[in-house]
Order: structure tokens, then sequence, then C-alpha cells
């Protein structure tokens, strides 16, 4: 991920894994967005948190899963100094539609960042109907 991630890599400041629910986050054990993130060579800042529980994006129709995670995400306590001017690389395990990638991307451009990426391990195919 960080080879092919070079370029999206290259000048960001910080890399943030997109967080988990608290409670998915204790039924899984881990959240896989930070383990990817702690191997790309960037710092790690976890400046998101989840503001409610979703539905699993896997789960949804590609129309539904941007609203699955609207107003999901907020900035974590002490990170908002940190975004500021900041070039952020926002990690997440498996992309289909963005739809996470954008909603997380909206809350740190809000909170200052100048800039915002997206790396994904995987970027998976729209279900076929």
């Amino acid at each position: 991920m960080a080879e092919t991630g070079a370029s999206v890599l290259e000048g960001a400041d910080f890399v943030v894994p997109v967080p988990l629910h608290v409670v998915r986050r204790y039924q899984r054990g881990f959240n896989q967005a930070r383990e990817l993130a702690r191997h790309v060579g960037t710092p790690v800042l976890d400046a998101l948190r989840r503001t409610r529980p979703t539905a699993m994006q896997t789960d949804l129709p590609e129309a539904e899963r941007h609203l699955n995670v609207r107003d999901a995400f907020a900035v974590a306590r002490g990170a908002r100094p940190s975004l500021r001017d900041a070039v952020v690389v926002v990690i997440d395990d498996v992309s289909t539609t963005g739809a996470t990638l954008d909603a997380c991307a909206c809350v740190l451009l809000d909170t200052g960042a100048r800039e915002v990426r997206g790396l994904t391990a995987a970027r998976a195919a729209s279900r076929l109907p």
C-alpha cells in the first residue's frame, strides 16, 4: 500500500485512519484502517471519531451509502490544532463508492485542513444487480 500509494502520501503531514464506532471496535478487537495506517511511513493522527454507529457499508445499496455516513464523523478531541493547514491522507481498507472517504474529508476540510487525499488498500466494484 505504501509503495503503490507513494504519490498520494508524498508531502502529507499525517495519515488519518477512518475510525470505527466504539462498539464495532470492541466487537472486532482492532481497527483495520488504523493497522494499515501504521505501515505507510507517515505519522498517524487519530483525528476523527465516529459520532454514531452506522450500518455496514457492504450491506447497503450504493444509493444509501452516502446517507449512512452523513454526520457520522467529527474531529477527535485535541486534533484540531494539528489539522490547521495540514495535508492529510485518509486511510481505509476498502472503497466502493467513496462515501466514507468523502464524509471524512468534509469534516477535515471544515476543520482547517489545507488538503485531504484518500488511500485504500482495495477498490471494490459496485455490486451487480
